[in-house]
């Protein structure tokens, strides 16, 4: 038996060249002369010499394929079964790049079938042929379809229709649903169809709960094969008599809607279930005219822009949300009748497309992930950088190469650490600043700028904490001016004096190390939370200024950290801590990522308590306030409290574990 394929090196043509090869003969495949290599590679996974699977150097663009008059002659009556796979899949792609591919190549396909004189052209479509038809579509139906508006649908069906109308060899087409992994092993070579709310659904899984509800949409019915099912079912229709001249649908007779299909991948991921869907058909009733007019609005094109860019989530895909077309797929059934091939159940194996995409295919496996790769050689300025949090992150970024400026008060604290940074080779230059001295702080920009001309990366992380409820501050007022002085006003006055020149360079990233008592409003830190929500609702603001001159906010609301500032809270030594290490791995997340916030999801979830149910989660701080009472310093015995040990009582221990991260 002779074949000839193209396709061959492509996600479908693999798995049918897996199938070919066990059927015996020689398989020819078509291949850019640039793609030798990889059929060379590819011949090892198919156990194969070249002598089973031949190279056929050509061009889908080209008549006859490309293919060489030598090699037409030598092939001509020898090849029994034509396979073209060769196609572009890709909804982005644009116009005339399916048009050359998908209707010319099909074009010049059918007429190397016809110089060959080929046993039989099986050419491989798609669902899409049919359009955006509202209803049944059989598999003898053709001229039927509807909305072929979309290049992609439009391309598919002409170049269908090639086949039906220009074919003189016997043909056979096939429609296959969207294709996604293997439903054995996951495997995929790109993010296509469901995919592309993976990443929308690990961002979810990453900031809620798993048990936490979510609203999502439910859509219309979308239906998804496993390319296993796609090839077992292509090889078998393929090799049977008598089915020449007729189309045959590759599809799932129980199609699932797109909620529930979400939702497998959701519980996949371990993420959060989108308990209530709503119908999109019941946004239908607002004129397409409105729709155009406010996405024809500059400000929802930049933001629809960025948010599709951040999800990796192509517009045109939301042409599937209402998808009309169902698709009847009795011949196929009735050809595999008794073989055993059908359609796998997507909940058996969705797990698998998860764990393979999570593994090989997340968008995030090629960002440049190296801390090196950010900040080699930029000018990197971090406050509080000479104990707790700013050393730990001083370190790491000195290590990766950064031109580090550590900002401290104390000139003796910052020697054993300038010696550690420069011991290990890295660069680090310490400038003492008092920044609760808005002169200070404005010295130290023109010191900093005047040595390294630029800054990159300003990590505004010195701060001073207060632990003492309102009722012990009535005569203390000057707590809440000395934190705002220093958390808010000093970090502020940096922000804007390095603003200027990181306008001016087209680049900068501001990183704020805030509380997750921002998000949870933890009381008897209402001195501390109240200066770092300031620092948090400038820097909203300010992002939304800057983003167009590529200047960034980083907000990270750090739960509990282990360091000196809160060293005096002896209770804190009974209660969960991020080491500070640990703490500086999220501000080198936030360096190689630029997220607008890092937070836990406690921090996340206190969040949405307050906004959902205020008055049940005052109750529960409240029953915090009361549990954990303000040291003896702060209710004015001296020598008292907070320089003692504190045993925790279980009930304490309990409410802290549960809480971790909080601080009370």
């Amino acid at each position: 038996m002779t074949y000839f394929v193209t396709g061959g090196t492509g996600f479908i043509g693999r798995f049918l060249i897996d199938k070919l090869v066990k059927r015996g003969g020689t398989i020819h495949v078509l291949v850019r002369k640039s793609s030798v290599k990889k059929l060379d590679e590819l011949r090892a996974r198919w156990g194969a010499d070249e002598k089973r699977i031949v190279a056929v150097v050509g061009d889908l663009s080209k008549p006859n394929l490309g293919v060489s008059p030598a090699d037409l002659s030598k092939l001509k009556g020898k090849v029994k079964h034509v396979f073209h796979l060769a196609a572009i899949y890709d909804l982005a792609a644009d116009a005339e790049s399916q048009e050359k591919s998908n209707i010319d190549g099909t074009r010049h396909a059918v007429q190397f079938a016809e110089a060959v004189a080929a046993g039989c052209f099986h050419h491989v479509s798609s669902i899409a042929a049919a359009g955006l038809y509202d209803g049944t579509f059989r598999e003898d139906m053709f001229e039927e379809a509807e909305e072929l508006d979309h290049p992609y649908f439009r391309t598919k069906h002409d170049s269908e229709g090639v086949v039906r109308k220009e074919c003189s060899r016997p043909w056979r087409v096939y429609r296959p649903a969207i294709v996604v992994g293997h439903s054995k092993t996951g495997e995929i070579d790109k993010i296509d169809g469901p995919y592309y709310f993976f990443k929308l659904i690990q961002k979810m899984r990453n900031a809620l709960p798993p048990w936490m509800p979510t609203v999502g949409i439910e859509g219309g019915r979308i239906n998804i094969v496993p390319v296993d099912f796609v090839v077992d079912a292509l090889d078998h229709i393929a090799h049977k008599k008598g089915l020449d001249g007729e189309c045959f649908h590759l599809t799932d007779p129980e199609p699932w809607r797109i909620g529930e299909i979400l939702n497998m991948f959701a519980k996949a991921a371990h993420a959060p279930q989108m308990t209530m869907r709503l119908n999109a058909k019941m946004f239908s009733f607002i004129p397409s005219f409105v729709v155009d007019s406010v996405m024809s609005l500059a400000p929802v094109r930049r933001i629809q822009k960025q948010v599709l860019s951040d999800l990796g989530i192509p517009k045109d895909m939301f042409t599937f949300v209402n998808y009309p077309t169902r698709f009847d797929s009795r011949e196929t059934q009735k050809a595999l009748k008794g073989t055993g091939i059908e359609v796998p159940r997507l909940e058996d194996y969705a797990w698998r497309l998860w764990d393979y995409w999570e593994r090989h295919l997340d968008p995030d496996l090629f960002i440049d992930r190296s801390l090196d790769g950010k900040v080699r050689g930029k000018v990197v300025v971090v406050t509080g950088g000479t104990s707790g949090i700013g050393e730990a992150t001083a370190y790491k970024l000195a290590e990766a190469g950064a031109k580090m400026v550590l900002v401290a008060r104390d000139p003796e604290k910052a020697a054993p650490v300038m010696e550690r940074i420069k011991a290990a080779g890295g660069d680090a230059t310490f400038v003492s600043c008092d920044l609760s001295s808005l002169d200070d702080c404005d010295k130290l920009v023109v010191q900093v700028l005047k040595k390294f001309g630029r800054c990159d990366f300003l990590v505004n992380n010195a701060g001073r904490s207060i632990r003492r409820g309102i009722a012990s501050s009535y005569d203390r007022f000057h707590d809440f001016e000395r934190t705002m002085q220093l958390n808010y006003f000093g970090s502020l006055r940096l922000i804007m004096g390095f603003m200027p020149s990181m306008v001016a360079q087209n680049g900068g990233h501001i990183i704020n190390i805030s509380s997750i008592g921002v998000l949870t409003r933890a009381p008897r830190f209402s001195a501390y939370v109240a200066s770092k929500a300031a620092l948090d609702a400038f820097s909203d603001c300010a992002a939304s200024e800057f983003i167009d001159n590529n200047v960034h906010f980083t907000t990270i609301n750090m739960p509990l950290v282990k360091t000196p500032m809160i060293a005096p809270t002896k209770l804190y030594n009974h209660v969960p801590t991020l080491t500070p290490e640990q703490a500086a791995d999220l501000v080198v997340e936030a360096i190689v990522y630029r997220p607008v916030r890092i937070a836990t999801r406690l921090g996340i979830f206190g969040e949405i308590l307050h906004a959902v149910a205020p008055k049940a989660t005052q109750i529960i701080l409240n029953t915090a306030f009361r549990m954990f009472p303000d040291s003896g310093a702060a209710q004015g015995k001296k020598k008292d409290g907070e320089h003692k040990e504190v045993e925790l009582t279980p009930e304490q221990m309990a409410f802290a574990q549960i809480t971790q991260g909080i601080h009370w």
